[in-house]
């Protein structure tokens, strides 16, 4: 994750045991915490306060291939920039997309799709959720306009 997403997310997990919340929840929440941290940041400062969390330091807002010598399956939350580097450097095997069924239109808080290029998402997988959710995954390729155009920008 990147340091905003991190910032959330360490607040969220230090304030999850007294939450008034089911036991599945907290169940999940308990998972979350006890499972490896990666932090790529330029600005945060160690010690980091959430526990199994690693900081990267990056020079570049963007992480290179090099820095994946992952070997098991990475996830990120959130971390839009983040992952938009991910997928333009070519380390995106999947791509999923959770539908909520709200439209917020102009009280929205942030576009996050105006910050990605154009992308074909190929459909690996979907799923709906009792109250209408659903989860799309997705196998993404970075294209270099939008598909069936001549458009340069």
């Amino acid at each position: 994750m990147g340091a905003s997403t991190y910032r959330l997310m360490a607040d969220m997990a230090g304030k999850a045991p007294g939450l008034d919340v089911s036991e599945e929840e907290k169940a999940s929440f308990a998972q979350l915490d006890s499972a490896e941290q990666i932090v790529f940041s330029a600005t945060l400062e160690e010690p980091l306060a959430w526990s199994n969390t690693r900081l990267v330091r990056t020079a570049r807002s963007r992480p290179s291939a090099s820095s994946s010598a992952a070997t098991k399956p990475l996830t990120t939350v959130g971390s839009i920039r983040l992952s938009l580097a991910l997928i333009e450097a070519g380390l995106v095997d999947r791509f999923r997309v959770v539908l909520f069924p709200v439209v917020t239109g102009r009280t929205g808080l942030e576009r996050i799709w105006e910050q990605f290029g154009d992308l074909s998402l190929e459909l690996l997988e979907a799923r709906t959720f009792e109250g209408g959710l659903q989860l799309l995954e997705y196998r993404p390729t970075v294209l270099e306009a939008p598909p069936g155009t001549g458009w340069e920008r």
